[in-house]
């Protein structure tokens, strides 16, 4: 089973909230990534699996700035941002959530929030995040890291609500949280996808990230080798054709 070359030039590229073009990444002399393409359409979902070492997570930290790039380029809304720094791609409203629930642990709620915000908006994100998921609303003055996994996660999450954000690269969302939890977190993306937020999407919870995705890509040993419809992914044997078993 095949599959044809991706070509990320099949729409136009004003239409493209992230168009990643041939990259190579690296960590020192070692390629991770070699001649990566993909494309997240403006208002769309995209979702990215592969096996674990695939190179889904270096290829999040090149997109946001985090990791130089080798060759290629990373386009952002039409602007090449390949050598920009990364919070020069946050002003520009590129969020990135990484895998790990990246919170100040010994910073209370509010304070991270505000972290988060413009300094003349503070107010405001802190309302939009409480509003996103209220269960913060009862934890403003709590240290981060005495909250649980799940309510991390969320704080984790709400920072991309209290900025004006245009894409968002979210990397395992779902790792180690409850079913109940899980559904919080989908919800709340969907309700940023459905209010015409791009998103780049990697998790574990395949069938979840497939049922909101309007394109797929799998990964393998820093490669795409499949790229197209989720449901094309799902059908019959081909997912495992891809990512194996």
């Amino acid at each position: 089973m095949s599959q044809s070359p991706i070509d990320t030039t099949s729409a136009p590229e004003n239409d493209a909230a992230l168009l990643v073009s041939d990259l190579s990444v690296g960590y020192g002399q070692t390629d991770v990534l070699r001649g990566v393409s993909l494309r997240v359409d403006a208002g769309s979902v995209t979702a990215l699996v592969g096996p674990n070492g695939a190179g889904k997570t270096t290829l999040l930290r090149a997109v946001s700035g985090l990791l130089p790039v080798k060759e290629g380029s990373v386009q952002f809304f039409g602007d090449d941002v390949t050598r920009l720094e990364p919070f020069r791609r946050a002003q520009q409203g590129l969020c990135h959530i990484p895998e790990g629930r990246a919170v100040y642990r010994s910073l209370t709620v509010r304070e991270n929030l505000q972290l988060q915000a413009s300094p003349d908006r503070e107010t405001e994100a802190i309302e939009r995040a409480v509003a996103a998921f209220p269960i913060l609303g009862d934890r403003l003055g709590q240290q981060a890291g005495t909250m649980s996994g799940g309510e991390q996660q969320m704080l984790a999450m709400a920072a991309a609500y209290v900025r004006d954000v245009r894409l968002i690269v979210v990397d395992e969302p779902s790792l180690g949280l409850s079913p109940v939890m899980v559904d919080k977190i989908y919800e709340f993306l969907g309700a940023m996808a459905t209010g015409g937020t791009a998103l780049l999407l990697i998790d574990q919870f395949v069938d979840r990230a497939m049922a909101m995705a309007d394109a797929a890509y799998v990964m393998r040993r820093g490669e795409i080798v499949f790229d197209g419809e989720p449901a094309t992914l799902m059908a019959g044997d081909v997912f495992d054709h891809y990512v194996g078993g």
